[in-house]
C-alpha cells in the first residue's frame, strides 16, 4: 500500500485486507477491507487503534516507518472489536511506558479479551475530556452502540479531524478503486443499522464540531464534501428511503414462486416504476439484499411455504430486517403453496414486530403455478405499487 499521509504529522499506519473471505464470517467482501490505525506525531506521539490480527505484521512495519525510532506515549482505544483492538497487548509489551486511553467500559473489555496488566497505564476519559499531545488536543466523546456499548469518537481540534471509529466506514480495502456510496451503505445497514437512534445522537454531537477530516476505522479518508457523506448516515440512521423503486425478493423451491417475481418485475417496468431490483433469496448476497430493502422504498417479499411455514431463506432475510430495524416502507406479499399455504400468514407474523410498515392487503396467493386469475392479481398488485 502506497504511504497515506492525513496531514504533515498525523500519518496512516493501517492495512488493506485482500485475502478475507468473510468479514465478521458472514459478510461478503469482494474487494476487501481495510483496518486503519493512525499515528499523531507531535509532543507526544498517540496511536489511534491497532488492527486486526490479519495484518498485524504489516501494521507493525508500518508503524515502525513512521515513528523512526520514536516510542508511544498513548494508545487510544476507539472501539474494542477484534478487528481494531486485536493489538492492544502486543503494543503495550513493546512500549512499556505506554499509557493506554479509553473509557470505563473499554478496559472491562480489556480485561476480557487480554492478560496484560494496565494498572498505572490507563487513562479513562468521560464524554468531553481532553487529552494535550503538544500542538494537537484530541477531545473525546463517547458514542455507545455505535455499534458496541463501548465505542468512542475523537476529535483533534487543532486540524479539525474526527477519528470516528466504525462511523462512516465501508467494506473494501482502500487500494480498490470505488464509489463509496454502495459498500458503505451495505456496511452501515447490516452492521450500524440497527443503532439509528444511537448514530443521531452522535450526528448531534457532530454538528457542534468543526470537521475538516473524517478518518474512520474502514474505508477511505474522507476530506472533501463532507456534508454529503453526514447527509446519508443522517438519512440511514432516521431509517428514511433512500430513493424510489421496489424491490422484490423472491424465495421459490421449483421456480414457480420465482416466475411469478420476474413477472411482476415486467409489469413494473411496464408501467413506469422508477427502478426495479429483484434478490433471489436462496443464491444472491444476503446482505445485498439488506441493503437494498433499506435503499429503497417499496419491497415484494414472495416466498413458497413450507414444512407449515415460510421457505427458511425468505425467513432468514425477515428476521435479518427484524434485526436491524426495518421500518418505513411499503411491503406486499405473495405466497404459493401447493398443499397447504402458509407463507402468508408466517410472513405477516415477522412483519408485525417492525415499525411503520404500511402493508398492501389482501396478500396474493397462488396454488404451485400462475394461472389467468393470479396473473390479473399481480396486474393490480403493479398498479397499487406504481401509484405509492
Amino acid at each position: 500500500m502506497k504511504d497515506i499521509t492525513i496531514t504533515d504529522s498525523i500519518r496512516y499506519v493501517g492495512a488493506d485486507d485482500t485475502t478475507i473471505d468473510l468479514f465478521e464470517s458472514q459478510y461478503v467482501v469482494p474487494n476487501g477491507v481495510s483496518y486503519n490505525s493512525y499515528v499523531i506525531l507531535d509532543d507526544k506521539v498517540a496511536v489511534m487503534d491497532t488492527v486486526d490480527t490479519r495484518a498485524t505484521q504489516q501494521w507493525l512495519d508500518n508503524l515502525d516507518r513512521v515513528l523512526q525510532g520514536r516510542t508511544v506515549d498513548y494508545l487510544i482505544v476507539s472501539h474494542m472489536e477484534p478487528d481494531h483492538a486485536a493489538n492492544i497487548q502486543l503494543l503495550a509489551e513493546k512500549y512499556p511506558t505506554m499509557q493506554v486511553v479509553g473509557n470505563a467500559k473499554t478496559f472491562t473489555m480489556i480485561g476480557q479479551f487480554f492478560t496484560v496488566d494496565l494498572t498505572g497505564r490507563s487513562i479513562v476519559v468521560k464524554e468531553g475530556d481532553t487529552l494535550c499531545l503538544g500542538r494537537h488536543t484530541l477531545q473525546f466523546f463517547m458514542a455507545p452502540m455505535v455499534h458496541w456499548p463501548e465505542v468512542m469518537v475523537s476529535y483533534e481540534q487543532t486540524e479539525k479531524i474526527l477519528f470516528s471509529a466504525d462511523g462512516f466506514g465501508k467494506f473494501g480495502a482502500l487500494s480498490v478503486d470505488e464509489p463509496w456510496d454502495c459498500e458503505a451503505r451495505r456496511y452501515y445497514f447490516n452492521i450500524v443499522g440497527k443503532y439509528g437512534a444511537q448514530v443521531q445522537a452522535l450526528l448531534k454531537k457532530a454538528a457542534s464540531l468543526d470537521i475538516a477530516i473524517i478518518c474512520p476505522l474502514h474505508g477511505p479518508i474522507l476530506k472533501e464534501n463532507l456534508g454529503y457523506y453526514i447527509g446519508k448516515y443522517d438519512l440511514w440512521s432516521r431509517y428514511e428511503p433512500e430513493d424510489q423503486g421496489v424491490v422484490i425478493a423472491y424465495a421459490s423451491i421449483h421456480g414457480h414462486t420465482a416466475e411469478a417475481a420476474r413477472k411482476l418485475a415486467g409489469l413494473l417496468e411496464a408501467k413506469g416504476a422508477p427502478k426495479v431490483v429483484l434478490h433471489d433469496l436462496a443464491r444472491c448476497d444476503m446482505a445485498e439484499a439488506v441493503e437494498d430493502a433499506f435503499r429503497y422504498d417499496r419491497l415484494v417479499l414472495a416466498a413458497a411455504s413450507y414444512d407449515g411455514g415460510v421457505f427458511p431463506c425468505m425467513e432468514d432475510f425477515l428476521l435479518h430486517l427484524k434485526a436491524k430495524a426495518y421500518q418505513k416502507r411499503t411491503l406486499a406479499l405473495i405466497e404459493n403453496g401447493s398443499w397447504a399455504p402458509s407463507a402468508g400468514k408466517c410472513m405477516k407474523a415477522i412483519l408485525e414486530g417492525m415499525k411503520a410498515l404500511n402493508i398492501v392487503e389482501p396478500f396474493i396467493s397462488i396454488r404451485s403455478s400462475m394461472k389467468p386469475a393470479d396473473e390479473a392479481a399481480l396486474e393490480a398488485l403493479a398498479n397499487r405499487l406504481t401509484e405509492a
